[in-house]
């Protein structure tokens, strides 16, 4: 290779010893990506042998998944469509009514979470809170209500409160809090604190710091995520009927219970519209505030 004008080469002794160290340096980084992988792959056997992960088995049965999928298949004919499809929401107002109900348990405990972690988000933040007790109890309540799955909870509450839409309502609500007090206390630490410092500076108390040295910078991430937590809860609340939580759920248990595979594949494609639907229109909103946030 010509050497480049106005460069003087270097002597071929120097030039050997940096190839030298440029291929040791070469070779180490790719023995660690090596050994990167080989940890890797076996933990990942040892995860699949633990959890009894049998690849034979999985091929072997793969037919009755199949199968169960063809018997769930929505019966609609060519012949009479209007009519079978008629038949095969024979209990749409119902459903619909459960639906909803899944709907609005999802909204309210979306916004009873959010506003708990809201609140906590605050006293988790490091940049906000000096005392190391308060960061600390803040910070391990928002790890259990949302390490214990919202499932855990809802049967919790229904051996206290009985069955009902009101014990998926408080499930959901709890689990949310732990998820976005921990989403807000991490917005809240990456802020800008210069105009933090300024209102401290001046005399404001810490409500005022929040309020208006923390809040203009982060709220439209906060709705953001409660929005992403909406769609999440929504999915959720529909599971939550399996153990009497009220809505969709406790019908679609039902209807997989007893065999009735066109009423299984009814609601089912009722909860993916649904979930559907919200995903798209909080996904615009959601869109929409990111874009304000960046013309600031």
């Amino acid at each position: 290779m010509p050497a480049l004008r106005g460069l003087t080469p270097l002597p071929p002794e120097r030039a050997a010893a940096l190839s030298g160290l440029y291929a040791a340096a070469s070779g180490a980084a790719r023995r660690r990506t090596l050994a990167s992988f080989a940890v890797v792959a076996l933990l990942v056997l040892l995860a699949g042998l633990a959890a009894e992960v049998r690849p034979l088995v999985f091929v072997e049965n793969i037919g009755k998944f199949t199968a169960y999928l063809a018997q769930i298949w929505p019966p609609v004919g060519l012949d009479h469509p209007l009519e079978d499809v008629r038949a095969w929401y024979w209990g749409l107002p119902g459903w619909l009514a459960l639906l909803g109900e899944t709907v609005l348990m999802a909204y309210l405990g979306t916004l009873l979470g959010a506003v708990a972690g809201f609140a906590l988000s605050f006293a988790a933040a490091a940049n906000l809170v000096r005392s190391p007790a308060v960061r600390f109890v803040a910070k391990r309540f928002l790890e259990v209500c949302r390490t214990i799955p919202d499932v855990v909870f809802a049967l919790l509450f229904v051996i206290a409160f009985g069955l009902g839409p009101m014990v998926g309502v408080l499930a959901l609500a709890v689990h949310t809090t732990g998820a976005l007090g921990k989403l807000f206390s991490e917005v809240v630490e990456n802020i800008d604190m210069r105009p933090v410092e300024g209102l401290s500076a001046s005399g404001a108390s810490w409500i005022e710091t929040v309020r208006f040295g923390v809040l203009p910078q982060v709220l439209s991430n906060f709705v953001s995520y409660a929005l992403l937590r909406f769609e999440i809860n929504v999915r959720g609340a529909a599971v939550l009927g399996f153990v009497g939580a009220g809505g969709i759920g406790q019908e679609f248990l039902a209807a997989i219970r007893n065999f009735y595979y066109a009423d299984v594949s009814a609601i089912l494609g009722l909860i993916i519209l649904t979930v559907v639907c919200i995903d798209l229109a909080t996904e615009q909103v959601r869109h929409r505030l990111i874009g304000a946030e960046e013309a600031r």
